[in-house]
């Protein structure tokens, strides 16, 4: 193959990465989505195969290369695309950055690897055939050269389906020509050899076998003779790899000899069992102090942020190409770790008084956090992709894509769903209905209408969007999964509490069965869980799950970690509700004392910390300290954020919240009134955050006998709250009683 090769119109074949028995991979450019990809190319189909023999393959190609396809975990490669092209049958993978562990071991020049890098290999790897083993896969060729080791530590296995293809074409890898069972012969499994019924228990002893090789550099029966080493799987028992490395801890070859019986019922029952054991292995490495050790996949992870509320964010200093949750709601964005503690639409429009606390935090800012509608090429979110070529449509449709994300960077909500609305409906032309970037585009057009207060517009987005990602992804597709998390907090903005926490709680099982109970996108939605809870007046519940979602990340991701301190957050939120206000005092101290000290005295989670400080100064009493803290605060933000910022108009609204309670309402009034100005002037008269801050200010002039200005303003309130509810926005809430702090 030509180096300039181009499959399909779109594949074009760059460097050649590897080469065997069956074909070659290639590192190749999706020319249609811009982006890199391997391709697997394997043997052409030549003349020596019969025309019906050919059809027979084709065909077995296109099942075994969905199969592979439909399979979606962190340990197991991704399969993009397959196809045939001029006799050649191809499949688009993604292309891994690392080595396999055949190559792992040639650059240890054989030598066994550590007890820990075995032991996580062996932990991640197990997973994974758990859940292929689940879905009904057996790989049947488990071998070093099928395990990939990534640079983050991620271990991915590679091949589903292949070895079945292989069979099929007439290569037998090692053994052409032999007649014997399929698989590598130094990994097969005893009941391969002898050519009898094979089940997942087969995968297991070919994972004994790599992991016999990790521990003592070499395989169970080396030889060089094909027949010997076939013959010792089937008859002889390997050595008990301690006698060759003394070093090795009796529990791990305990494991490994018993992946190693000869009778299939004799071999732990199932990859869950065997996951389970791995799991209560010492690690092989000396105890350190601090966080516990990061599993493998989770090393080089960045959680994302929760997506920010409503209103414009900071000005972008980040490339304008980015999508339209990048930088503006990723990693080392302004509310790193929360979104503001405005009052949250959907939340029944309730001002907690004192101090509007209810937060967007943990992903409940309209999308999951760092990782909203997720299309697969320029208008991945979160994603600069490289220029893309000329000529394919998505080149001027990323373009306009580009341009609605940065009017939503700059708070221009209307305009924003305009042009992302044109392009969900010109990509639905071009790609189709059901094309990865036609569903991004909706689901990030749905975002924006969220913004807007359109929620029941919203959620038929969503749900829509949601039905076709089902269809072509399946239920369980961490895609699918993260448009069901977007759906379930708009049903929280809809008002539909009950159902928003059953959804929420599905996708958390999901994704713990998907991407592991400790995976940070789990733990956002049981943020999401713990939130419906708190709507339900659960909060005591609420608090729990807070609670273990902050100890999970604290054990993965460290107890200074931006996204284990917003769980704490969240658990603070609780306790105040509970009317436990000392020990959420307590802990927002702590809070914000370690922020100042992690990320400087004005970061907005610092500021956010210190925020609810304020508040709770205010629920003990100590109602000057409060007006102390929310001036001080509501100055940093201004400086930092802007005067317009969501967060800052809360903690402009905490001043007068202070002052109304410390009996000046005269100065609270004009506080109030400039506050819903500024939310009318950015969000719009309609919208549930504007119609709360009149609704603050009609309250205040009552307070004041001014009841002419109070009624009339009530009555603007509830036209407008009529106009809001019409498109599926929450109404407006009331400012708690000043006689009855909660």
């Amino acid at each position: 193959m030509g180096d300039t090769r181009l499959i399909q119109g779109r594949y074009r074949l760059l460097e050649r990465i590897g080469r065997g028995g069956m074909g070659e991979v290639w590192r190749a450019c999706d020319e249609s989505l811009g982006r890199h990809v391997a391709v697997k190319c394997l043997n052409p189909l030549g003349p020596r195969h019969e025309p019906s023999y050919v059809r027979v393959l084709r065909e077995r190609f296109r099942r075994e290369a969905r199969v592979a396809a439909a399979l979606q975990h962190r340990g197991i490669t991704v399969v993009h695309d397959f196809g045939e092209s001029e006799g050649v049958l191809y499949l688009v993978m993604e292309l891994l950055d690392g080595r396999n562990l055949s190559e792992l071991l040639t650059d240890n020049k054989q030598h066994p690897l550590p007890v820990a890098e075995i032991t996580q290999i062996a932990e991640q790897v197990a997973a994974a055939l758990d859940y292929t083993h689940r879905q009904g896969v057996v790989h049947r060729d488990l071998k070093p050269a099928n395990v990939m080791r990534l640079t983050d530590g991620t271990v991915k296995i590679c091949d589903f389906g292949i070895a079945r293809l292989a069979h099929d074409i007439g290569f037998t890898a090692r053994l052409t020509g032999t007649g014997v069972a399929m698989g590598t012969p130094h990994y097969m499994s005893p009941e391969q050899i002898g050519g009898g019924s094979v089940d997942h228990r087969s995968d297991l002893y070919s994972l004994g076998c790599v992991l016999y090789e990790l521990a003592t550099g070499a395989p169970p029966f080396d030889m060089d003779d094909a027949w010997a080493v076939l013959v010792g799987h089937r008859d002889t028992p390997p050595r008990p790899p301690r006698e060759l490395r003394p070093e090795l801890p009796a529990p791990l070859e305990r494991i490994v000899l018993d992946l190693l019986a000869k009778d299939p019922d004799d071999r732990p029952p199932d990859a869950a069992d065997l996951h389970a054991r791995v799991l209560r292995l010492p690690s092989g490495e000396p105890p350190e102090p601090g966080p516990a050790r990061l599993p493998g996949w989770a090393r080089a992870l960045t959680t994302g942020t929760r997506a920010l509320g409503p209103g414009p964010r900071p000005p972008a200093s980040h490339d304008p190409g980015e999508g339209l949750t990048g930088v503006w709601t990723g990693q080392g964005a302004p509310g790193t770790g929360t979104g503001p503690e405005e009052e949250r639409p959907g939340s029944g429009g309730r001002h907690v008084d004192p101090g509007g606390e209810a937060t967007v935090a943990d992903g409940r800012g309209g999308a999951d956090p760092g990782e909203p509608a997720r299309g697969t090429g320029p208008f991945e979110s979160g994603h600069t992709p490289p220029e893309p070529p000329v000529g394919p449509p998505s080149a001027a449709l990323g373009e306009r894509h580009r341009e609605g994300a940065a009017l939503a960077r700059a708070g221009r909500w209307t305009e924003a769903g305009q042009v992302l609305a044109a392009v969900a409906a010109d990509c639905e032309r071009a790609l189709g209905a059901e094309h990865p970037d036609t569903l991004a585009a909706r689901q990030e057009h749905a975002y924006v209408l969220g913004q807007l207060g359109r929620h029941s517009e919203a959620h038929r987005e969503y749900a829509a969007v949601l039905a076709a990602r089902e269809r072509a992804m399946g239920a369980d597709h961490p895609e699918t999964l993260r448009c069901r998390h977007n759906v379930a907090f708009n049903l929280g903005r809809l008002g539909r509490l009950e159902d928003s926490f059953r959804m929420a709680r599905e996708v958390a099982a999901a994704r713990a069965r998907v991407l592991g109970p400790q995976h940070p996108d789990t733990l956002v939605t049981r943020c999401e869980v713990g939130y419906a809870l708190g709507q339900l007046g659960r909060w005591h519940d609420a608090l729990a799950v807070y609670r273990d979602v902050a100890v999970a990340r604290q054990r993965t991701l460290g107890a200074e970690h931006p996204d284990t301190l917003a769980a704490r957050y969240e658990a603070g939120i609780c306790l105040g509700r509970l009317g436990r206000s000392a020990e959420a005092f307590t802990l927002f101290r702590e809070l914000a004392d370690e922020r100042t000290q992690a990320q400087g005295a004005d970061h907005p989670d610092t500021l956010r910390a210190r925020h609810c400080l304020g508040v709770n100064h205010g629920r003990l009493g100590r109602w000057e300290d409060a007006l102390a803290e929310a001036r001080d605060v509501h100055e940093r933000r201004a400086r930092v954020l802007g005067a317009d910022h969501p967060d800052t108009l809360v903690s402009r609204r905490e001043v007068a919240v202070a002052l109304d309670w410390l009996g000046r309402c005269a100065e609270a009034l004009p506080v109030y009134r400039e506050v819903a100005q500024a939310r009318q002037r950015v969000l719009g008269a309609d919208h549930p955050d504007a119609l709360a801050s009149r609704n603050d200010e009609a309250l205040c002039l009552q307070q004041l006998g001014r009841s002419t200005e109070a009624v009339e303003l009530h009555r603007q309130v509830a036209a407008l709250s009529r106009t809001s509810a019409g498109r599926g926005g929450p109404p407006p809430g009331r400012r708690a009683d000043r006689g009855t702090p909660n």
